[in-house]
């Protein structure tokens, strides 16, 4: 009854996003993988970048059910979210109680990187609901028994199950069973004298490495299949070994810590949860604590996704760490109760902050997905592509991804039919100047942003070019609009701009020399009139 509640207020909260066409990642690997399977039943999509398969297993099996339709894959999102959602709830309900598990779930809910997430069909909300699951069957057994006996066994058996699903939905979610199994490995050798604790460590330790065996089997079968371990040079290097320098490491670590703390207005409730550790500690009955096992076992996973994060994965994007969000909140929330009868305010300040997040961005950087200003870029590409289908069907456009995937594969929803495409990396000066030397190659631009900048962001860092991020911003930014015009030759015809995310469509009126070459007639034939 939970699952189907937490479906529809999931549906009917994301009524204005379930239509749109495909975002991003969706449109650049995650729905072309999921056709891939839906057309031919391959678990290895052609460009062979090694992801695993379960999701495009689940996209494509919905689609031969119901059609491809852009509805059909957000409302399967939509479940596999309230999935995810009655995990935290039950999590917190065993743990805590059903009025935090109601507090935990509509914060977790409303959390603008989850709140996105829940209808976008990236592989991170897949492996989330496993995740969480796996979480929420590991909390309450270590904490409802110290024994193994075969309740806790077939509890075992499901978060093996659970955690090796997670990993064949995104392999970088091996991070927490292999946490967790590193934190029992300690405990064993700090227990090592005690017969009982050293079974059960383990048990433990033998029950989370078992989901490292699927991911190594699929990993062997895409070597087998494309003679790439983790797939193809160019993706290994984007995501692993080009990021193995300790600038790169260090910078991650910075910014991995604001994801955890700092992101979407989540300071806000740390900040409350800080502040309450000064109140005593309320001595009404059900307001006890958190054991302090089940704090440090939260404290690790967050310290590993932290870590590991900041080593692994070539773009820092906080989705990466959506399973854990859910834990954070799970720990103010508990906090809250522990040290102040008035926590259900807590709950509502924190709500009313994360609901402004969705719309209002602060000035500095982050990814569109972050929050609806995702929905700001897919509308002005929307707008830009109907644009030139309406007004040149036929028309050569310049422009670079993803708007280049959106023109030319029309089962992303943005065109009918493909158009044709000269694409190029992006719009700073020097791509812009590169495609001068070939005015050929196109008669229309489509110019978007493809670095994301917040328009107070974007003016301070104008203002300030000679500090560092000012003097990156100025030679790495995406030209103008009426720049690229300039510079191309072009007469802007259509333009939309929506809070930093714009597209505009610039025409060039070309000449051609034609040379009409009429064919060699014999000398008898009659005289050919003008």
């Amino acid at each position: 009854m939970l699952f189907a509640i937490f479906f529809i207020a999931i549906a009917l909260a994301h009524t204005t996003l379930l239509r749109l066409p495909y975002f991003w990642d969706e449109g650049g690997y995650y729905i072309p993988a999921a056709l891939d399977f839906y057309h031919r039943f391959t678990l290895i999509p052609e460009f062979t970048n090694a992801h695993p398969p379960l999701p495009n297993i689940v996209l494509g099996t919905l689609w031969h059910i119901t059609g491809y339709r852009i509805l059909a894959t957000r409302l399967m999102v939509c479940v596999f979210s309230a999935a995810a959602l009655l995990a935290v709830f039950r999590m917190t309900q065993r743990l805590v109680s059903p009025a935090a598990a109601i507090a935990v779930t509509l914060l977790t809910a409303t959390y603008p990187i989850w709140f996105v997430q829940s209808t976008l069909a990236h592989a991170d909300i897949f492996a989330a609901a496993f995740t969480l699951w796996a979480f929420a069957l590991y909390f309450t057994t270590t904490q409802s028994t110290a024994a193994i006996d075969s309740h806790v066994k077939r509890t075992q058996l499901w978060i093996a199950l659970l955690f090796s699903l997670a990993a064949l939905s995104k392999e970088t979610t091996i991070v927490e069973p292999a946490a967790l199994a590193a934190m029992h490995l300690v405990l064993l050798i700090r227990d090592r004298h005690s017969l009982i604790a050293r079974r059960i460590h383990a048990t433990w330790l033998i029950t989370l490495s078992l989901p490292l065996l699927p991911l190594l089997a699929w990993y062997g079968y895409h070597h087998h299949r494309t003679g790439f371990t983790f797939g193809n040079p160019e993706y290994l290097r984007y995501n692993a070994t080009a990021n193995l320098s300790a600038a790169h490491i260090f910078i991650s670590l910075y910014y991995r810590f604001l994801h955890l703390v700092w992101q979407r207005n989540i300071w806000v409730a740390i900040v409350l949860t800080l502040a309450c550790l000064f109140l005593p500690r309320r001595s009404a009955k059900g307001a006890q604590p958190l054991p302090s096992e089940t704090l440090r076992t939260i404290a690790v996973l967050v310290a590993a996704n932290w870590l590991a994060f900041s080593i692994l994965g070539g773009a820092l994007l906080t989705r990466y760490l959506l399973p854990i969000y859910p834990l954070i909140l799970f720990t103010c929330v508990a906090i809250w109760r522990a040290r102040t009868r008035r926590w259900p305010w807590l709950v509502a300040l924190t709500g009313v902050s994360f609901f402004a997040a969705l719309w209002f961005s602060p000035p500095t950087s982050y990814a569109p997905e972050d929050s609806l200003t995702y929905r700001d870029m897919i509308v002005v590409h929307q707008e830009a592509i109907d644009y030139i289908t309406q007004h040149f069907p036929d028309a050569r456009v310049l422009t670079a991804w993803p708007a280049a995937a959106e023109l030319s594969r029309p089962d992303l929803g943005y065109a009918q039919r493909s158009i044709k495409v000269a694409p190029i990396e992006n719009f700073t000066a020097v791509e812009v100047l590169k495609a001068k030397q070939e005015p050929e190659l196109f008669d229309t631009a489509l110019v978007i942003t493809t670095r994301y900048t917040t328009p107070g962001l974007r003016s301070y860092l104008l203002q300030h070019p000679d500090s560092r991020r000012g003097h990156e911003f100025a030679t790495e930014r995406d030209l103008a609009p009426t720049e690229i015009a300039s510079i191309l030759g072009g007469k802007i015809v259509w333009q939309d701009n929506r809070d930093g995310e714009w597209a505009a469509v610039i025409r060039f009126s070309r000449s051609y020399e034609a040379l009409l070459q009429l064919p060699q007639i014999a000398t008898s034939a009659p005289q050919i009139g003008h």
